[in-house]
């Protein structure tokens, strides 16, 4: 398997250090911006540096497959060999896979039946500042489980967020970790604020058609939208306004994988990719050379007073919107458009909450009593969760059966 690491990209300079890196501390966390080339590179370094089974997870899905396709590609071996991925009712791995890409939510599965991941040498948690339920979960875990494997290596990776509480996570009086950051894009991006002006009765479609109506038609366009159904409208209406002298594309989690491919696959004519915020750090489309930015996302929240899971769409972080203007800049200066204004940027919060403050934390309470964790209360969570998000889980699951005070039943097993 051919583990040259690619050319061009920042990583690339630092290749030697952080293999070494790698081979000499139990624990590293890098910090990295979009286009540093971390995600396709460090399993490869891995390797370098002696491992021999790495598992390298990603946020979602279709991350995982692409991720997984790239570095198959740049090894020269079988997608499916000693490249593999595994997701939900896929897996695309063998026992003898040496880089296996997984979503979070499945390396947190197989701890179910193999409780110290004796399956791998190496675990790299990608993308740790997007702060999913999984990750933070996996990671309270694995700064458990070093301390039993002393042969186990991680490598956390993030944007420039968090990283000195993700080291310290691990650091012990005999544990040193060491934080290493890594350049990203390298043209500059001009942020544009062009607000919508509701009382000339502008919608989000035609708002977007006329951002992308004042940039330069030299370089495909990178569209965000908050859901599917606006991911929809947006492309229909773009493809009636510009007629056939562009591409239309959709980006999101619930397309076929070939409609998916499309995208990272760029021929001829310019393109306008309409994506979630799967594109905002996960997935690095080719060619984008600029940003149309709404500002907004669904997220997900649990409300503790009427006990359901909501997903309503609001504003986004000021973080989320610098990495949406980062998917712009990598192959030439770019422009990032947002349609707000910078009055309401400023007004954003800094950063998005971590999931385990936003959800229902039933199913963690169900997988720490099946693991032995103990109290979740005791557990090493980067971010205590909410006292009443952790009663209503408890209610939850007493009333499914799954708990009997504080053990869980039969059921619950």
């Amino acid at each position: 398997m051919k583990l040259d690491i690619a050319p061009g990209l920042p990583i690339t300079e630092r290749a030697e250090e952080l293999s070494a890196l790698i081979a000499e501390n139990q624990v590293i966390v890098i910090a990295g911006e979009t286009g540093s080339g971390k995600t396709t590179q460090l399993p490869k370094l891995a390797l370098r540096a002696g491992a021999n089974r790495v598992v390298h997870t990603q946020p979602r899905r279709i991350a995982a497959r692409s991720v997984a396709k790239r570095i198959a590609s740049e090894c020269e071996v079988e997608l499916g060999s000693d490249v593999g991925y595994a997701v939900r009712f896929d897996d695309q791995s063998t026992m003898k896979t040496q880089i296996r890409v997984v979503t979070d939510g499945l390396l947190l599965s197989e701890l179910a039946h193999d409780s110290e991941l004796t399956r791998y040498d190496t675990v790299i948690i990608d993308e740790a500042h997007e702060r999913s339920l999984a990750i933070d979960f996996l990671l309270g875990y694995l700064a458990r489980l070093v301390n039993r494997r002393a042969d186990l290596r991680v490598i956390v990776t993030s944007a420039t967020i968090d990283v000195e509480r993700f080291a310290a996570l691990f650091t012990t009086a005999d544990r040193h970790v060491p934080i290493v950051e890594v350049s990203g894009r390298t043209y500059p991006v001009e942020v544009r604020y062009r607000p919508m002006n509701e009382s000339d009765g502008a919608n989000m479609p035609e708002a977007v058609a006329s951002a992308i109506t004042e940039l330069p038609r030299d370089g495909d366009v990178l569209v965000f939208a908050s859901g599917e159904r606006e991911i929809r409208d947006i492309a229909e209406y773009l493809e009636g306004r510009f007629k056939n002298s562009l591409d239309v594309l959709m980006l999101h989690g619930r397309l076929p994988a070939h409609e998916q491919q499309k995208v990272f696959d760029p021929k001829g004519r310019r393109r306008i990719v309409v994506a979630t915020n799967v594109a905002e750090t996960s997935l690095t489309v080719p060619r984008i050379r600029y940003v149309v930015d709404p500002g907004f996302a669904r997220i997900s929240r649990f409300s503790t007073r009427l006990k359901v899971q909501r997903l309503p769409i609001e504003p986004i972080s000021q973080a989320s919107a610098a990495q949406r203007a980062g998917r712009c800049g990598r192959v030439a200066d770019g422009i990032c458009i947002r349609l707000y204004s910078e009055e309401d940027f400023d007004g954003q919060d800094e950063f998005t909450d971590p999931e385990i403050q936003r959800t229902n934390l039933a199913s963690v309470l169900l997988q720490m009593a099946l693991l032995k964790l103990g109290p979740i209360e005791d557990f090493g969570f980067l971010d205590r969760p909410d006292s009443r998000a952790v009663a209503s889980g408890k209610n939850l699951l007493a009333e499914l059966g799954a708990f009997d005070g504080e053990q869980l039943t039969a059921t619950g097993r």
